[in-house]
C-alpha cells in the first residue's frame, strides 16, 4: 500500500528497489543452496540428494498449490511437458555431478551461458527474428565459453563436459519453457520437482548412504531454501521491469568464486574469470537490446535470465 501523497513516479521506484532488493536475495540463496550441494554431494551420490531435496521440496510446494487450488491433472501438451521434466532432470543432475570435481564458479560460468544459447536457438525453434546487435552479443557470449572452457585435451575432462551438456539442457529447457509459457509456474515448477523426484528414487539405492540428523537436516534444507529462491526472483520479476532486474543475476558468479573460496578452497583460474566476465556482459547487452526494443515500440521478445540451473 503506497503512503498518502506519493507519486506515481515514487511507487515506481519503490517497487523496482524492492524488485531488486529481491533479486539480489533469491541470487544470494541459490548460491548457498549451491554451496549446501556441492558439500552434500561430497558425501552422497547426486540421486539420494536430489530424491530427499525433492521430497523436501514438495512439503513446501504441495500446500502453497492447494491454497491457490492449483489443479492436479495432466496438462495440455503432454509430450511436450514431458521433455521438459527430462531436460530439468538431465540438467540438475549434470550440476550436482559436475560440482563434485570442478570449482563452483566453473559450473556456474558455463550455466550462466544458458540465456546465450537460447538466444541463439530461438531462430530456428522458435521461429524468432534477430537482428545484428544481438547477433553480436551472442557472437561474444559463445567466445566466453570458449575463453573459458579453453578446448584441448588437457582442459575437457569428463567433469567440464559434463558442466557443458548440463548447461546445454538448461538451455533447451528455457525454451520448452517458453513454450508451455501459458502453464502455471506452480504447475511447471511441480513437474520438475517431480521428475527429480523419480530420478532419485531409481539412482538413490544404487549407493545409498544412511545421513546423520544434521546431513539430513541439511538435504531437506536444500530443497527449501531452492523453493524460497524461486519465489523471490520470481516476484522480483513480477514487481519491477525484467529489463531492470534481470541483470543483477549475474551477481550469482560472484557469489561463486567468494563462497567457493571460502568453503571449499577454490580458486578460480585467470581465463575462467575472463570467459564469465565475456558471458556476463554478452548476457547483459541482449536484456539491455531488448529493453531498447521494447522502448522503440517493436515486438518484445522474453530473454531468458540465468538463474535456476536447479529446480
Amino acid at each position: 500500500m503506497s503512503r498518502p501523497g506519493s507519486s506515481p513516479t515514487q511507487i515506481v521506484r519503490s517497487g523496482t528497489l524492492v524488485g531488486i532488493g529481491l533479486m539480489l536475495l533469491g541470487v544470494f540463496m541459490f548460491a548457498m543452496n549451491d554451496v549446501m550441494g556441492k558439500w552434500l554431494v561430497a558425501t552422497y551420490s547426486v540421486g539420494q540428494v536430489l530424491l530427499l531435496r525433492s521430497i523436501a521440496a514438495l512439503m513446501v510446494l504441495l500446500p502453497i498449490m492447494r491454497q491457490r487450488k492449483v489443479p492436479f491433472a495432466i496438462p495440455p501438451q503432454p509430450g511436450l511437458h514431458a521433455v521438459r521434466i527430462t531436460l530439468s532432470t538431465l540438467e540438475v543432475a549434470c550440476f550436482y555431478w559436475a560440482v563434485t570435481y570442478l570449482p563452483l564458479a566453473d559450473v556456474m560460468t558455463y550455466y550462466l551461458a544458458g540465456p546465450i544459447y537460447v538466444a541463439a536457438f530461438a531462430a530456428f525453434w522458435l521461429g524468432e527474428r534477430i537482428d545484428k546487435p544481438r547477433i553480436l552479443a551472442i557472437a561474444v557470449g559463445f567466445v566466453g565459453v570458449l575463453i573459458a572452457l579453453r578446448p584441448s585435451p588437457a582442459t575437457l575432462s569428463l567433469p567440464a563436459l559434463i558442466a557443458l551438456a548440463g548447461s546445454l539442457f538448461y538451455s533447451l529447457l528455457m525454451i520448452t519453457t517458453r513454450k508451455l509459457r501459458d502453464t502455471d509456474d506452480a504447475t511447471l515448477v511441480f513437474g520438475q520437482i517431480l521428475g527429480a523426484l523419480i530420478f532419485g528414487l531409481v539412482a538413490a539405492p544404487l549407493a545409498w548412504v544412511t545421513p546423520g540428523p544434521l546431513d539430513l537436516a541439511g538435504l531437506f534444507l536444500l530443497g527449501i531454501v531452492s523453493m524460497a529462491a524461486h519465489v523471490c526472483v520470481n516476484r522480483s520479476l513480477k514487481i519491477a521491469p525484467a529489463s531492470v532486474v534481470a541483470p543483477y543475476q549475474y551477481t550469482l558468479i560472484v557469489w561463486a568464486i567468494v563462497l567457493g573460496y571460502l568453503f571449499f578452497g577454490d580458486v578460480v583460474g585467470f581465463w575462467t574469470l575472463v570467459g564469465a566476465a565475456v558471458i556476463c556482459a554478452a548476457g547483459v547487452a541482449l536484456i539491455l537490446l531488448e529493453r531498447e526494443a521494447a522502448r522503440r515500440g517493436r515486438e518484445a521478445k522474453d530473454i531468458e535470465t540465468p538463474v535456476l540451473p536447479e529446480a
